[in-house]
């Protein structure tokens, strides 16, 4: 089985990193981390860059776990690729980061998190970052 998780690089993707390596060293399953955007000619504030994704690959290595970080432009959404790896995958459990909103913010639909919550096959372990 594999847990995978769902990062951004903001408080909540390190949030639900560091939640997928603590689950993946207890249950000593493989941990796959995915960074998804569309891509194209805007730019993506959930998108990861190279610093950032050597940064994460580094510590990956040092968790001592089966893991790997993928990160996928295509064209898809976020949704739409992780949805797809959590039925190539086998996942046990998807871990995603949420983010403090406002009272208003919580009423306007189509948030990532909302859409994975509703639309995925297998638990959804949803974290929030310290402060």
């Amino acid at each position: 089985m594999t847990i995978l998780v769902a990062y951004v690089p903001r408080p909540e993707g390190e949030a639900a990193l560091n939640k997928g390596i603590e689950i993946a060293q207890r249950r000593d399953e493989l941990l796959v981390v995915i960074n998804a955007s569309p891509g194209g000619g805007k730019t993506d504030p959930s998108a990861v860059d190279v610093v950032d994704a050597e940064r994460v690959e580094a510590i990956l290595k040092n968790s001592g776990l089966n893991a790997e970080f993928k990160q996928l432009v295509r064209g898809k959404n976020a949704v739409e690729e992780i949805e797809a790896l959590v039925e190539s995958l086998k996942v046990s459990v998807l871990i995603i980061g949420l983010r403090k909103r406002s009272p208003v913010g919580k009423l306007i639909m189509g948030s990532v998190a909302q859409e994975l919550l509703l639309s995925v096959s297998c638990p959804v372990l949803a974290v929030k970052a310290n402060g």
